[in-house]
């Protein structure tokens, strides 16, 4: 079954803003990767970002997430000004992504890749270890509980005993977004999570996101080429092309959009 999509409104009140980006620039020696980039992200939203390679998809990704310093513009997030914060920083206040190739622990369990990712533990500090050893306890107890819960919200469970460097490359992106969920997170940002996943296991991670997002209300933005996907997922969808916005709107409304048939596509997209 198709997940039902959310409308972006037309014009949404600063409330229903979770994530805005306004004119970010990044260069890269004589290469301009991210032109005057502005955008918004409704709450509760699915939206795609798409665009060739070498449209600066990544780089704003990097951008929005603290990963690379933009040279120019700022972000905002939940009405905050975040541009100056490092990632993990803007992790604390909510917002997550994950990354083209896979980043797991290769030598940890399925299970221990879960544990291992909340943040600031109390078990990781000294003091608390000595002399609060029941609260370490009971919050350990606590993760262990939630990533059962993920493990079955990821379809994971089968496999918590298994090295998380044996997985397949979709398992692996699967495990990718069931980190996420072990992190108090309100947006998720996917670079390119179909990417290298199987028809059986795409169809699994696809239901997934609608799940987190109709039910456990997790604001995406997508950056994917794989179009069945955007179009089953994502509404609206943003389109780059040589680091600016394109255009923006449903995925029926881009499709047919001549500059992003000829910036993106070269042709239709029945083609």
């Amino acid at each position: 079954m198709r997940p039902k999509k959310k409308q972006a409104a037309s014009i949404a009140p600063e409330a229903d803003i979770i994530l805005s980006a306004s004119n970010l620039s990044r260069r890269f020696g004589g290469v301009c990767a991210v032109d005057n980039m502005s955008f918004e992200l409704h709450r509760d939203c699915i939206t795609g970002l798409i665009g060739p390679n070498g449209a600066g998809k990544s780089t704003l990704f990097n951008l929005i997430s603290g990963v690379d310093r933009q040279q120019g513009g700022s972000v905002f997030l939940n009405g905050a000004d975040v541009s100056k914060l490092a990632s993990y920083k803007r992790a604390r206040r909510g917002m997550i992504r994950t990354f083209q190739l896979s980043r797991e622990f290769a030598r940890l369990t399925v299970l221990e890749n879960l544990l291992l990712s909340p943040q600031q533990q109390l078990g990781e500090h000294l003091m608390p270890l000595v002399f609060r050893p029941s609260v370490v306890k009971s919050e350990e107890h606590n993760n262990y509980r939630r990533a059962c819960e993920v493990l079955q919200i990821s379809r994971l469970e089968p496999l918590k005993d298994e090295y998380a460097g044996n997985l397949s490359g979709g398992q692996k992106k699967l495990l990718e977004l069931a980190r996420t969920l072990m992190i108090d997170c309100n947006i998720i940002l996917l670079d390119e999570p179909g990417a290298g996943v199987n028809p059986a296991l795409m169809k699994t991670l696809t239901d997934m996101i609608g799940d987190l997002n109709r039910n456990h209300g997790k604001t995406f933005l997508i950056v994917e080429h794989d179009m069945d996907m955007v179009a089953r997922l994502c509404d609206p969808v943003i389109v780059m092309a040589e680091g600016r916005k394109l255009t923006e709107g449903s995925f029926e409304d881009i499709r047919s959009d001549t500059r992003v048939i000829k910036a993106y596509l070269g042709g239709s997209l029945d083609d």
